[in-house]
């Protein structure tokens, strides 16, 4: 949205768009500074009501945790009562099924709340979802380093070893996981570190939110290829679809759907984030840091 002048001889006031990225738009009356956060200007430069629609927005993120949920509670039931409990380096075999139940809670599961944080708390001030946000991957990453502990141990600990990172199913999540890093350290830097100039942020969000979108999905593509080379593995009536074997097939299943309502939340611009008129203020203070 471009300039808009009103009517000069009613003495309207100038109204400006001024909006740090293509998630928020803000309307500023540059008379009187009054910031129309949340609003916008219709064809006739009135400024309304902001018209996005939020219709179904409770229903998709909702069936979005609850979907999470019943995925995380079937990969416990799987590994628990399938493939034999849990253990550590003393049981390599066992040790190994921490793998796919933290893989699961920290790169799939909190990983997608993560970046729905903006869209669920939109009435929240911006550094608040911030710090939401960080805290979401800092426990995706931590959750992420024991999980990947796990699985190179029961590798490296089995007699005899069994070689890693030969198939494509580590290829995709170690890629994945590469990518989260980055993101992780790119996000700090630039959005959560106060000294960050505002005219970067505007250039990277674009590219965070793509790579962000595009490490979900790896992780989702890798747990769906672990799922698949497990059931390969460990059931040699696979074909003949045993219980286990099923359960599987269910969680799989769960994981597609999982992403495609995240995926339909995070994208749908009816959805996002309106921004709140203190945000430019914590902005302009942020960049005075620096």
């Amino acid at each position: 949205m471009g300039d808009n002048l009103l009517d000069a001889e009613h003495e309207q006031p100038l109204l400006i768009n001024r909006s740090g990225s293509e998630d928020e738009e803000e309307i500023l009356d540059t008379r009187t500074g009054e910031s129309f956060a949340g609003r916008r200007m219709d064809s006739s430069g009135t400024v309304g009501t902001d018209p996005r629609d939020l219709e179904g927005f409770s229903l998709f993120y909702w069936l979005a945790q609850g979907l999470g949920a019943l995925i995380m509670v079937l990969v416990v039931l799987w590994t628990s009562n399938y493939r034999g409990g849990f253990a550590w380096s003393s049981n390599p075999a066992l040790e190994f099924n921490w793998h796919p139940v933290l893989m699961s809670l920290g790169m799939i599961f909190i990983y997608a709340n993560g970046i729905m944080t903006f869209r669920y708390m939109r009435y929240h001030r911006k550094r608040q979802l911030k710090l939401v946000h960080a805290c979401c991957h800092v426990a995706t990453f931590l959750l992420t380093v024991v999980g990947l502990c796990a699985v190179f141990d029961s590798h490296n600990l089995a007699n005899p070893p069994i070689p890693n990172l030969y198939t494509l199913h580590s290829w995709v999540g170690l890629t994945a996981v590469i990518l989260f890093c980055c993101q992780f350290v790119v996000g700090f830097a630039s959005f959560l570190y106060p000294g960050a100039k505002q005219s970067l942020r505007t250039a990277l969000m674009p590219v965070h939110r793509y790579f962000g979108m595009l490490g979900f999905l790896l992780a989702i593509a890798a747990a769906l290829m672990g799922l698949l080379e497990k059931a390969i593995f460990a059931l040699p009536n696979y074909k003949e679809l045993p219980g286990e074997g099923m359960l599987i097939n269910c969680i799989g299943a769960l994981m597609v759907v999982f992403a495609a309502v995240v995926i339909f939340v995070v994208s749908n611009h009816g959805y996002r984030r309106v921004p709140m008129a203190e945000d430019e203020t914590l902005l302009t203070a942020e960049s005075q840091l620096g």
